[in-house]
């Protein structure tokens, strides 16, 4: 099966994998009225360009109310959740058709269905979904379906037997994507991204709540 590099995602996988000597870091400004933002700054999705702009607190929250919902921007918001009751068995992820051990999928607006992505250290690779599996696993698992769309997205993860799903904020995913674009050395990676992506998901456990349907 055979990937294609997604696009949108800019702002955090066109960086050089191995920098020689990386220029000082730019200070960051909201992208919508160019004010100094700090390390903690909100995130808004561009619906129109797919992709994530940086803004600050008084312009995220423009955009959080549900009339925002309909326009070009929308608020990523920093809720995780999960599901202890359930988990996925080995059967059900193969028949997603997904090449590696974790991915995330998104549902856009102006799309339909589902799109699967995971990280690699070419950046975020979209991948072909069997939609007919996924709809049965989001039957299975209504934590599934939770996900906001353009804003929030399911990730999941295999280890050997044993899966971790989440809902995140679709900017932790990018996240993810960079990370893992940016530490990973050889075929499995090597140890600096495996402990990154290890911090990752000890995050991710840290912050979730139980879905309540």
């Amino acid at each position: 099966m055979t990937g294609r590099p997604s696009v949108g995602l800019a702002r955090f996988v066109n960086r050089p994998a191995t920098p020689s000597q990386p220029p000082p870091p730019e200070p960051e400004r909201c992208d919508l009225c160019g004010v100094l933002v700090d390390e903690r700054h909100g995130h808004l999705v561009d619906r129109q360009e797919h992709g994530i702009r940086c803004a600050c607190r008084p312009c995220y929250l423009l955009f959080t109310s549900d009339t925002a919902t309909t326009g070009r921007y929308r608020a990523v918001p920093d809720r995780y959740l999960h599901d202890p009751s359930r988990t996925i068995a080995a059967v059900d992820w193969d028949d997603l058709q997904i090449p590696v051990g974790m991915a995330f999928f998104l549902r856009l607006s102006d799309q339909d269905g589902v799109t699967a992505f995971y990280p690699s250290p070419a950046g975020a690779t979209e991948c072909l979904l069997n939609l007919e599996a996924w709809e049965r696993l989001v039957a299975a698992q209504p934590m599934l379906a939770a996900a906001q769309p353009d804003v929030e997205a399911v990730l999941i993860r295999r280890t050997g037997d044993d899966f971790e799903c989440f809902v995140v904020p679709i900017d932790a995913c990018y996240q993810l994507v960079g990370t893992v674009r940016m530490h990973w050395r050889g075929f499995d990676g090597g140890t600096e991204a495996k402990q990154h992506i290890e911090d990752f998901f000890a995050n991710a456990r840290a912050n979730a709540q139980v879905f309540a349907p």
